[in-house]
């Protein structure tokens, strides 16, 4: 008998040896799954045999019977290094006081070594009763194994099992499979491409693997993955695709429960490293080894989607024959007929002989323009064909029919990007376009970007059709309206479709991106002027929110050098929707009310230059239009009126929104009201549903723009804008918006009365508070830079500082650049993932530009401060 201590002792040496046998061959983890199974089955059956020889019974009666019964991965023999062990206790109705004795140390025995064992206990009418109603148990039992016990009674619950519960139900099983793995993807993130993707239950990932056994095994009963072949379900070619992710994610998942020491599944940004360098993988110019990983990640991961599609529509042709078909994802179905020589068979399109593509390779471009246009769905084998044949369509890169032909694809309103991945995981896409096949599964390794170029791509496309069709005119009026405006639809198409299209190379993308442009726009057959226009935006796809989110729009230098690049209505209408569908097509939650904001105000400053063509005159007219507004919202006398709009610069009454406006009157009002000497005034307002506002009215002194800073942060906000402003009498009137560290806005009125309560107390008079201590080491190494922008502002030095994002950056900031005696004019505050790009209008204590010596003195303390160390004012200006 083998007691705990012994069995803890060779879980011990087991665990030694497996990290010996993955280091030695970090590529073969499904071998070493198998090793873990079958470790765990010999732990199983000691414990399984102590328990027995614990509790004698040399005589059992019928009902004293006891089947072991392996499930899940584990009955697979499929297990990582910190997977549950999924057992079943199979007993006879009614259950015996031995059985219950066993199974119970049994247990005990596995508990008592830390293990996670998921367990269940049941009579076969329990189990086939459970099976009938519950997918889980269902499935689960269709990988089931005997590990140690009687074997009839298992064998007479699996041949019970296949004849009362999966006979004559394959298409209930496949069609509730499939709808819980729709469901999975949609928890999991919807997408193949995310860049922190679950490697056990992502789309594309090991699960969906799994689906396709479980699948061939309930409707063919086929054990393994090669008996697929001869099911019909996969060819040869797809069976070595299949083999080859399932070794890749095995390998994967092993070393990540490893890394992690836990059952982690998902790939974080710091796992990716470690599993790139125990995989070998090495840098390459303009790509770094875990972008490379990643790359061979999403690759397999984009090869199981593409044989998922594969064995569920060739499964779906077999069930009908019976006439037995299940649920497959409608599309349009129609009769039997012709299209363009293509056959339309059941509502999909199809092709009249396995030959038909190679006769003329510019079919392959047809196949995906006609089921655009008709909105069909295409044939499985059709499919296939066209994966075999993609490279022939090189043949016709340069031939106007077929650039046609991929026009039609790209510019149909009606979904393009369900095509656009269609022809991209049958490889046609990258083969007829090569520098599109560049971008495929590129991951940009930042926690800014949610999918991979190839993927961000097709759905800025998709985005850019939703907008035409009107499908968000409610989160996109402006857009909408634009694009009725715009004189070439397929001018916008091209351009969001090349914006990306450098992403990975040596060098800025937007430059390259531009060169590739003037080289594809003749050949996709657009004339001179609509190349040079795409051209154009390529390169300056990041000019809007560039400007938007980094410099003052309430200095009319910023408007004067945006205006001089766009330079036209036309171009401006074309940037501002490549805008829009760009940041959406980032990922969820990332285009937020603020970013609106910031971008129309934009839009409209630049058309109004470029309408009227002369600043001063929309300028003056648009502080007047906002002063009389302001004058009937309140009421106030004409003469407390103007007396109130002469106190504030004309930038204010530019860079606020209308309702901000109407806010800081009463909030100034009501301060003054009180007698003597007015007193900080701190509001904290519920805001848009992105961000929170905070404002702060008080008698302006060196340092109040670092104090409510270092207050916010010592109260856990983030500062996502803030524009300061004094006015003509010595007050202050400061506008910040804030966010949790979650990114949320302050709902709760308790939490927006402690920020308010934290900034009052920083205003009153008394020492300066010490920014928050840094948290840990942030997972991207950004290497902190300080850019002097000299010509971004005529009244003001525009300083840039790009650092690792984290909680008191901004408030370390803001130190240095008080000790060194500055002032700040506005701040501009935009996060991309980990990257915080912090940008300062400042001026000097003679209210003017810096000098040469005031920013060598400031650049090394904004350096010091940017770095993540704790950082104080004083420390800051020393360094």
């Amino acid at each position: 008998m083998a007691d705990a201590l012994s069995l803890g002792e060779q879980l011990a040496d087991f665990r030694a040896e497996l990290q010996q046998r993955v280091q030695e061959k970090p590529t073969c983890g499904r071998e070493h799954a198998a090793f873990v199974a079958g470790f765990t089955d010999s732990l199983v059956r000691q414990a399984f045999a102590a328990a027995r020889a614990t509790y004698r019974n040399p005589n059992p009666s019928s009902s004293e019977r006891v089947s072991l019964v392996a499930l899940g991965g584990y009955g697979r023999g499929e297990m990582a290094p910190y997977s549950d062990i999924d057992l079943m206790f199979l007993t006879p109705h009614p259950r015996a006081p031995w059985c219950e004795q066993v199974i119970e140390a049994t247990l005990y025995a596995l508990w008592d070594l830390q293990l996670k064992v998921g367990q269940a206990i049941r009579t076969i009418p329990e189990l086939l009763s459970l099976s009938r109603s519950d997918l889980t148990v269902r499935t689960a039992m269709l990988e089931s194994r005997l590990v140690d016990g009687d074997e009839a009674l298992f064998e007479e619950a699996r041949t019970r099992f296949r004849r009362e519960i999966v006979a004559g139900t394959a298409a209930e099983f496949v069609t509730a499979k499939l709808a819980e793995r729709d469901t999975r993807h949609e928890k999991f993130g919807d997408s193949r491409y995310l860049v922190e993707p679950n490697v056990k239950n992502g789309k594309g990932a090991l699960r969906d693997l799994h689906t396709l056994m479980w699948v061939g095994r309930y409707v063919h009963g086929v054990s393994k993955p090669e008996e697929l072949v001869g099911a019909g379900l996969l060819t040869h070619a797809e069976l070595a695709r299949f083999d080859r992710a399932e070794r890749f994610f095995w390998s994967v998942r092993f070393l990540l429960h490893l890394a992690a020491g836990r059952a982690e599944e998902r790939m974080s940004f710091t796992h990716q490293r470690e599993l790139a360098a125990a995989l070998d993988y090495a840098d390459r110019p303009g790509k770094s080894s875990v972008e490379r990983f990643m790359h061979m990640y999403f690759l397999q991961a984009r090869s199981v989607g593409d044989l998922t599609g594969q064995f569920l529509a060739q499964l779906d042709e077999q069930l009908a024959e019976k006439g037995r078909r299940f649920t497959l994802p409608a599309f349009l179905r129609r009769p039997r007929r012709r299209l363009g020589g293509f056959m339309i068979d059941r509502g999909r399109l199809a092709l009249p002989t396995e030959r038909f593509l190679r006769e003329d390779p510019r079919r392959l471009l047809s196949l995906f323009a006609i089921a655009a246009r008709e909105k069909l769905e295409i044939h499985p084998s059709a499919m296939r064909a066209a994966t075999r044949d993609a490279r022939l369509v090189e043949q016709v890169r340069d031939d106007p029919e077929a650039n046609a032909l991929f026009l039609d694809v790209l510019t149909t309103r009606d979904h393009p990007e369900l095509v656009l991945r269609w022809m991209n995981e049958a490889n046609v896409f990258g083969r007829f376009v090569p520098d599109f096949r560049r971008v495929v599964a590129q991951m940009q390794f930042d926690m800014y970007h949610h999918y991979t170029v190839d993927e961000h791509t097709i759905r800025a496309v998709g985005l850019l059709a939703a907008i035409e069709r009107g499908d968000l005119v409610e989160d996109h009026p402006l857009a909408t309206a634009l694009f009725r405006q715009i004189g070439s639809r397929r001018v916008l198409y091209v351009a969001v479709l090349l914006h990306d299209i450098a992403k990975g190379r040596k060098g800025d993308h937007s430059i390259l991106g531009e060169a590739v442009a003037r080289e594809l726009g003749p050949r996709f057959g657009l004339e001179p002027g609509e190349t040079d226009t795409v051209a154009w935006l390529v390169r300056q796809h990041l000019l809007l929110t560039h400007t938007a989110f980094k410099r003052d729009l309430a200095d009319p230098k910023t408007i004067d050098d945006f205006v001089a690049v766009v330079q036209s209505p036309e171009r401006l209408r074309l940037l501002m929707i490549l805008t829009v569908v760009d940041i959406r097509a980032v990922g969820p939650g990332v285009w937020t009310e603020w970013k609106r904001r910031l971008i129309h105000t934009l839009y409209d400053l630049a058309e109004e230059r470029l309408r009227l063509g002369h600043k001063q005159r929309g300028r003056a007219e648009e502080i007047a239009l906002r002063q009389e507004q302001l004058s009937r919202a309140l009421g106030w006398a004409a003469g407390a009126a103007k007396a109130h709009a002469r106190r504030l610069p004309d930038s204010y009454w530019l860079a606020e929104p209308a309702d901000w406006i109407l806010d800081n009157a009463r909030q100034m009002a009501a301060t003054e009201a009180t007698m003597g000497t007015p007193q900080p005034s701190v509001r904290v307002e519920a805001g848009s549903e992105a961000a929170t506002r905070v404002s702060v009215y008080s008698p302006d002194r060196p340092g109040l723009f670092y104090r409510i800073s270092a207050a916010l942060a010592g109260a856990g906000a983030e500062i996502a804008d803030a524009r300061i402003h004094t006015t003509r009498d010595g007050m202050a009137l400061d506008n910040l918006l804030v966010h949790d560290r979650q990114g949320r806005p302050y709902a709760d009125k308790r939490r927006r009365q402690r920020l308010a309560r934290a900034v009052a107390e920083a205003l009153a008079d008394g020492p300066l508070p010490a920014p928050p201590q840094d948290g840990p080491a942030p997972a991207f190494e950004i290497a902190p830079s300080v850019t002097i922008a000299e010509g971004a502002s005529r009244r003001f030095t525009v300083v840039e500082v790009q650092a690792a994002d984290r909680p008191g950056l901004l408030a370390a900031l803001a130190g240095a650049i008080l000790e060194a005696g500055l002032t700040v004019h506005s701040a501009h505050i935009a996060t991309y993932g980990e990257r915080a790009v912090d940008v300062f209008y400042l001026a000097g204590p003679s209210g003017r530009k810096l000098t040469v010596e005031e920013i060598t003195r400031l650049k090394p303390a904004l350096l010091a401060a940017a770095s993540h160390r704790r950082t104080t004012p004083a420390a800051a200006a020393a360094a």
